[in-house]
């Protein structure tokens, strides 16, 4: 359990300088062995949670509206979780379900299966990461067609071992240094309904940036008879979560079908309830080929899993495996996540999601250093911009209303050049979402 005092227990309360005595020891300890590729945004040193409040090692106690970078879709340490999780380990860790059988494991596949997009029979491919999910389903399509390219998309991130890192186009640093990357991808350009060319609605960009890929991509760069998937997050994630219009979607499924091309949705952040559906794909009402799910499906443990038309997956033993995918203990983790979700949490993504929504909507009339505001279910977005006419994107305005939030017990993280990502765990209650949307407008109140 958090610490007791006399505030409330579901909202911050800060009680030390940030970072406090302990946290600013053990930033100091990290600093010497840990590698200094991982990008820490602030101070936070977490040490226990519980619901959708951290506390820290301080005794501080933070609002988290990032979920673990969209982890925790139940919240932190839910009760029936951590209960599936210790009935399971007393029973058994480890056999690799590689080259042997797990009931759960079955369950679970069953159960991803009947609840995959567009219905009919699927198989499902389990893994450790959203990394790991993006290099199976970059393996089948290959496999599947006997073609070797892929087209992705500019601001989109699918992960950082090499085949995902090559669809990656979220940010140079991601990829200076490591090249060559995997060859024959290449990338086209992602609707942004906010900086649409002037006269041109936001259906007509979205269908144009489909259209370059068949008019340009296919007809000056790479054949389309060799592409052997289209990968694209239906609702960007680290790009700054872009909500393309539904045509954008059902474009690219006719697209892919013309030509035989594997429809290979991202589900990686935006899937298991976080958009107020099961899958964002059902927003845009199109069915992938093949999809991707981690992050969420196991409320903070490691697995993944890439699900694809039963007739697709048609490849043989020891094409593509595993050691410690599809492990039983976070499997049962899985289960017991998609039971709360499907019981009442992913429903609550889509009230409080709302909710949060109608109050930020009215910010770029009130703070002129909001740009558009978007997304659905709980994953929000909204812009700084230098003013409302010029759109300028304002990237260090971003960082510093981070940082003020952090001070005052609310965590959020920035994605794409200027957005700020609003991602808490589908636990999040009402009070809540009003605390968070209370400190981001003094804070925009502040720097203005």
């Amino acid at each position: 359990m958090l610490a007791k005092d006399m505030v409330r227990l579901d909202l911050p309360h800060i009680s030390t300088p940030l970072p406090g005595p302990r946290a600013t020891e053990l930033i100091e300890r990290d600093s010497r062995v840990l590698s200094p590729s991982y990008t820490r945004c602030y101070p936070l040193v977490a040490a226990r949670g519980e619901g959708a409040m951290i506390e820290d090692i301080d005794g501080n106690r933070f609002l988290d509206f990032n979920a673990g970078i969209a982890v925790v879709s139940t919240g932190h340490c839910h009760p029936k979780v951590v209960e599936a999780i210790g009935e399971q380990s007393k029973r058994l860790i480890h056999m690799s379900g590689t080259d042997f059988y797990y009931e759960n494991m079955v369950q679970l596949a069953e159960k991803l299966a009947a609840i995959a997009p567009g219905g009919g029979a699927h198989r499902v491919y389990f893994g450790n990461s959203g990394a790991e999910a993006t290099e199976a389903a970059m393996k089948l399509a290959r496999y599947h067609t006997g073609r070797d390219k892929f087209i992705a998309f500019a601001g989109s991130f699918h992960g950082r071992t090499m085949g995902a890192l090559s669809l990656t186009g979220s940010k140079v640093v991601q990829r200076k240094g490591f090249g060559p990357l995997v060859p024959g991808v290449y990338h086209a350009q992602f609707p942004d309904p906010y900086r649409r060319p002037e006269r041109m609605t936001a259906d007509d960009h979205a269908v144009s940036c489909v259209r370059f890929i068949e008019d340009e991509l296919f007809r000056t760069i790479v054949p389309a008879e060799e592409v052997a998937g289209i990968v694209v997050e239906p609702i960007q994630g680290e790009g700054g979560y872009l909500v393309p219009p539904k045509v954008f979607h059902q474009e690219l499924r006719r697209l892919a079908d013309r030509h035989g091309i594997m429809l290979i949705f991202d589900e990686v952040q935006c899937g298991m309830g976080r958009t107020g559906k099961m899958w964002a794909a059902e927003s845009f009402d199109v069915a992938p080929d093949i999809f991707t799910t981690a992050k969420g499906i196991a409320s903070g443990l490691p697995l993944s899993a890439m699900v694809a038309r039963a007739e697709i997956m048609d490849w043989g033993p020891g094409a593509h495996a595993s050691t410690f995918g599809g492990n039983p203990v976070a499997v049962a983790a899985a289960l017991a996540t998609i039971e709360l979700l499907e019981g009442e949490l992913i429903a609550n993504a889509a009230h409080v999601g709302g909710h949060i929504l109608d109050r930020l909507r009215h910010w770029p009339k009130h703070f002129r250093h909001v740009g558009e505001v978007r997304g659905l279910g709980l994953m929000i977005g909204f812009e700084l911009v230098g003013d409302q006419q010029s759109k300028d994107r304002a990237p260090e305005l971003r960082d510093r209303i981070q940082e003020m939030a952090f001070e005052r017990g609310l965590l959020i993280l920035g994605a794409g050049r200027n957005s700020i990502r609003l991602c808490p765990p589908l636990v999040i209650t009402r009070d809540q979402a009003d605390f968070a949307v209370d400190t981001l407008e003094e804070c925009l109140k502040l720097v203005a």
